[in-house]
């Protein structure tokens, strides 16, 4: 890892990256899908987190750059996780608002699902996100994945959830 697209870069976090993340996770636009904006507590967390599961398990979330530039625009990757007593590989996608529409979200998408197909040989990938983030399921649907359940999520604000599945071929 870091993995190159076209116009992004995608590398592990490092723990100086808190103050660059912050105004990205605490923004209210970027995070209006999620149960509330982050503190800088919670993403000093969320940056320990990934690191943890770089060591625990070779993947983790990552910080989403422009290619030519060390300004983060965005946060992308897997995490371990367990969705309605069911553990998973969830992919996550979360672009700052100012760089929407862009395409930017499917280009770092489509980067980790294939690299977790193709060189951590991951057998499935999952996508959750709230019923009406329809960016979010755009993106999901563009990656392949299939919806296969829907349940109201208790981490976020028991707001009906649609999951989607992927496997490798």
């Amino acid at each position: 890892m870091p993995l190159q697209t076209t116009r992004l870069m995608l590398r592990p976090y490092q723990q100086d990256d808190v103050d660059c993340l912050l105004p990205i996770l605490s923004d209210p636009t970027t995070m209006e899908f999620w149960s509330q904006p982050l503190t800088r507590e919670q993403v000093v967390k969320w940056i320990s987190h990934s690191l943890q599961s770089y060591d625990q398990y070779g993947f983790g979330r990552y910080a989403v750059t422009l290619e030519n530039s060390d300004e983060l625009i965005g946060d992308v990757g897997l995490l371990a996780t367990t969705i309605v007593d069911e553990p998973v590989i969830d992919l996550g996608y979360i672009i700052h608002h100012p760089y929407w529409a862009k395409g930017y979200a499917i280009e770092a998408a489509t980067a980790v699902r294939d690299y977790a197909f193709s060189t951590l040989e991951l057998p499935t990938l999952h996508v959750n996100m709230p019923w009406n983030h329809r960016g979010s399921q755009r993106v999901a649907e563009r990656l392949g994945m299939t919806l296969i359940k829907q349940f109201d999520n208790p981490r976020n604000r028991y707001i009906r959830t649609l999951l989607y599945r992927l496997d490798r071929t």
